[in-house]
């Protein structure tokens, strides 16, 4: 099933099975969320930062938040 949001900007953490996702929704507002991946788990990528909900008016309001929230990231 595909993911009803637009992926905009994309980051794995060393060794690509942590990444963080800015992605904009239909109704052009932006999220983040941070996802996870084991290699012995088929299912693929499952969110563990659990922020998707929340909303921001623009792609830089969104990486901001996901700099405040995940540790890790960057933004770059």
């Amino acid at each position: 099933m595909a993911h009803p949001h637009k992926v905009i900007h994309s980051v794995n953490l060393h060794g690509d099975n942590i990444c963080v996702d800015v992605f904009q929704r239909a109704d052009g507002s932006f999220g983040f969320d941070e996802f996870r991946r084991d290699a012995e788990d088929g299912r693929g990528w499952f969110s563990i930062g659990h922020h998707g909900a929340q909303r921001y008016a623009t792609h830089g309001e969104a990486v901001q938040a996901a700099i405040r929230h995940v540790g890790w990231f960057d933004g770059v």
